[in-house]
């Protein structure tokens, strides 16, 4: 009944739509999306790094170029998702606490575009030690401890994890 007055109400009078992000907020953060997109980034500049030879044929520059392309996604995710995080997770009391933060998330902005801009190993390993510091800030804030492991894949380096 609702529905058919509004599409009779939207044929007499036309109701411009609208769309937009509701950022309610969920508050459902978590770093370690961050760190996956990270550790891509690596694999994917040692992948890079070992096709430096190269061949003219179509497997050759499909498979360099399906390397590039997921290693700038996911430098792309990693800015994406500090972002959220630094923007609406954080609030002035944890950059009094941790006052690195502001710092911290510019470097990372920094490195990702350089990780995206270049075929950069050194780069690549600077974004996952400055992201690793960003999650063990925000697993402290949340009253988590945390662990460093290596992960248990490719490029298997150290990375921080909760303890839960």
């Amino acid at each position: 009944m609702f529905n058919k007055t509004i599409n009779i109400l939207e044929r007499i009078i036309p109701i411009k739509e609208v769309q937009a992000h509701c950022d309610i907020p969920c508050g459902i953060y978590d770093p370690g999306h961050v760190l996956v997109a990270c550790l891509t980034v690596i694999r994917m500049t040692d992948l890079i790094n070992d096709h430096k030879e190269v061949k003219h044929s179509v497997d050759w520059h499909n498979e360099i170029n399906r390397y590039i392309a997921e290693k700038e996604r996911h430098a792309a995710i990693v800015k994406h998702e500090i972002r959220i995080i630094w923007g609406d997770f954080f609030k002035a009391p944890q950059f009094e606490k941790y006052p690195e933060l502001h710092e911290l998330t510019h470097s990372i902005m920094l490195l990702g575009s350089k990780t995206r801009q270049e075929v950069n190993k050194d780069a690549a390993l600077q974004l996952l030690e400055k992201v690793n510091r960003f999650a063990e800030i925000f697993w402290e804030i949340k009253g988590v401890s945390t662990k460093k492991a290596v992960c248990p894949y490719p490029p298997s380096l150290e990375v921080v994890y909760p303890q839960l």
